[in-house]
């Protein structure tokens, strides 16, 4: 399946909790300044601006799947910032990188062999990984309610049947993946954050539910948030479990 694309615009004015996140994230790759570290799924680059500014004498390399995104963040960053549209599956660099960061996104990508293994490639030798996605147990009551929805006329019609596409991972089968394709130094661990949310219908169909919604026609989407936000009640706390990732590329 290709990479989801989004609406860049409401993601932008909605996602300051994902980039509070992101930003705790970030602090721990710890970086002299004069690196070229990748942003693996920057988004519209809220925390690639963050990174960037920690790289005076480096270069940021922000790679998203989506057009939507790689072409909102190419023009909210600066112009130093190689922002590239990529499949992080099929992932390729001029020259392997320093180090990789990324956040809520690797929960988007169905096999995570792959992607490890194409992030270790695109690594130098001992290069850093650092990372934080949606965990095991990630946004459950949502998901919940996506799923209470989908058996609902007239959304059953195009939603029935399917089970969704995240990949929500514990820390224990990660460090093992991570292990078996030769990383060191990996540490995985999880995480909780409560999200309190104020605008639960642009919030949920912008970011939570959004894979709901690309299945539906457009005529559906309002109908679906609408139901979505009275089973789930107004204003709205989200749970997130979030997976934490550090490890490094093998030296040889």
């Amino acid at each position: 399946m290709s990479p989801r694309d989004w609406d860049a615009a409401t993601y932008q004015r909605l996602s300051a909790p994902i980039e509070a996140m992101g930003r705790d994230v970030l602090w721990r790759l710890r970086l002299e300044g004069d690196e070229t570290v990748l942003d693996a799924g920057c988004g519209t680059g809220r925390v690639t601006a963050v990174l960037a500014e920690r790289l005076p004498r480096g270069k940021v390399i922000a790679v998203d799947g989506s057009p939507a995104m790689a072409a909102e963040a190419r023009r909210r960053l600066p112009d130093s910032v190689d922002v590239q549209e990529q499949d992080l599956l099929e992932l390729a660099v001029e020259e392997p990188v320093d180090a990789i960061v990324s956040t809520a996104t690797f929960h988007w990508i169905g096999d995570h062999d792959r992607l490890f293994a194409r992030l270790r490639d695109a690594l130098k030798p001992g290069g850093r990984l650092v990372a934080q996605c949606g965990g095991e147990g990630n946004v459950a009551a949502v998901k919940q309610a996506g799923f209470a929805l989908a058996h609902r006329e007239p959304f059953s019609e195009h939603l029935e049947g399917w089970g969704g596409d995240w990949n929500f991972q514990a820390p224990k089968p990660t460090e093992e993946r991570l292990t078996k394709l030769g990383y060191t130094d990996v540490w995985t661990w999880e995480t909780r954050v409560a999200v309190d949310v104020e605008d639960v219908a642009g919030y949920l169909g912008a970011i939570c539910l959004g894979s709901f919604l690309e299945r539906l026609p457009e005529a559906l989407h309002d109908d679906f948030v609408d139901q979505a936000v009275e089973l789930l009640g107004a204003p709205l706390t989200i749970d997130y479990v979030r997976l934490n990732i550090l490890a490094r590329a093998p030296v040889s």
